[in-house]
């Protein structure tokens, strides 16, 4: 991903949330994979949207990140001048000179076995101060992977496989409700250990798809539904796609656009259970107004005529 979530959405910094919004949408729509099978820059814009959105939408995020204490990953940063005033700091125990500590490249008061017993104690290991035991026992490394996976296989939870360097395969289970960036574990799939050591963990991080029907906003699924000019004066059941499939909602009578409908539970998996959908509708007129309609709506309108705008219309 591009080190300006910024840019990668094509905005300055003072872009509004609804820019930021609608900048990403529209690169989803002309980037997504599956509109270009054959065109890797393509998908590498599509995802270096997705996780530009992802972290700008959430104000205290985009909060954090202008003020530099995280980067475009969301990842920590360290406070300004952290590395250099902690090097300065006298009692830093790999400032001091071997001159000033007695020939102690630890420093005055730092005892060089126990700092070994204690760096072999955070490795987990035993015997000489490195992970390692008496007989030359050593762990093995832990081993780092990214790996791209549909939004859809990411909501419902999935099975799939990567291939290793060396050829292998390895197993990863995506738990529902998966999150863009979230970091699996899988212990004891890294490199195998020397001797008895133990093997080093896998650690494989996601990177999750957008998909162009769904958003993603917290725990819950926002989508938008279109519908007709008659099933919005008259109601009826609409069919709208949820991540586990298609269901019927009931849109009211003298339904408007942008109003909002819920569908319990029809979310993602969290800790406190599962979100909810969020379904925004959308009046789409016919694509073609024949005479018959023409007409109607000019006799209605001179019985029924009204202003939706009433009350926002200045002054």
């Amino acid at each position: 991903m591009t080190q300006d979530p910024y840019a990668a959405l094509g905005l300055s910094k003072d872009a509004t949330p609804d820019e930021i919004k609608k900048a990403y949408r529209k690169i989803a729509r002309t980037n997504h994979p599956d509109l270009n099978p054959d065109d890797p820059a393509a998908e590498i814009r599509f995802k270096d949207a997705g996780r530009a959105y992802d972290l700008l939408k959430d104000p205290e995020q985009r909060r954090r990140f202008d003020a530099g204490e995280i980067d475009a990953t969301g990842a920590e940063q360290a406070p300004r001048g952290y590395y250099r005033d902690e090097a300065r700091r006298p009692e830093n125990p790999y400032t001091q000179s071997r001159t000033s500590s007695g020939g102690n490249p630890f420093g005055e008061g730092v005892n060089a076995d126990d700092f070994f017993a204690n760096f072999a104690r955070s490795r987990g290991g035993s015997g000489d101060g490195f992970g390692r035991g008496t007989s030359g026992d050593w762990p093995g490394q832990d081993t780092r992977y990214r790996l791209a996976v549909p939004f859809l296989d990411a909501a419902r939870g999935s099975k799939t496989r990567i291939t290793l360097p060396d050829g292998s395969a390895l197993e990863v289970t995506i738990p529902e409700g998966a999150r863009d960036g979230q970091t699996l574990r899988l212990r004891g799939k890294g490199e195998p250990g020397f001797g008895a050591g133990r093997p080093g963990d896998a650690f494989i991080t996601l990177d999750v798809t957008p998909n162009p029907d769904f958003e993603r906003d917290g725990d819950d699924i926002l989508v938008t539904l279109p519908i007709s000019i008659d099933e919005a004066i008259l109601g009826g059941k609409v069919p709208v796609p949820t991540v586990t499939g298609a269901v019927n909602v009931s849109v009211p009578p003298g339904a408007s656009s942008g109003q909002v409908l819920r569908l319990k539970g029809r979310g993602l998996k969290g800790r406190s259970g599962k979100g909810d959908q969020r379904v925004t509708l959308r009046i789409v007129s016919p694509p073609k107004i024949d005479d018959a309609l023409k007409h109607f709506m000019e006799g209605w309108r001179a019985d029924h005529a009204y202003n939706p705008r009433a009350g926002k219309e200045r002054s």
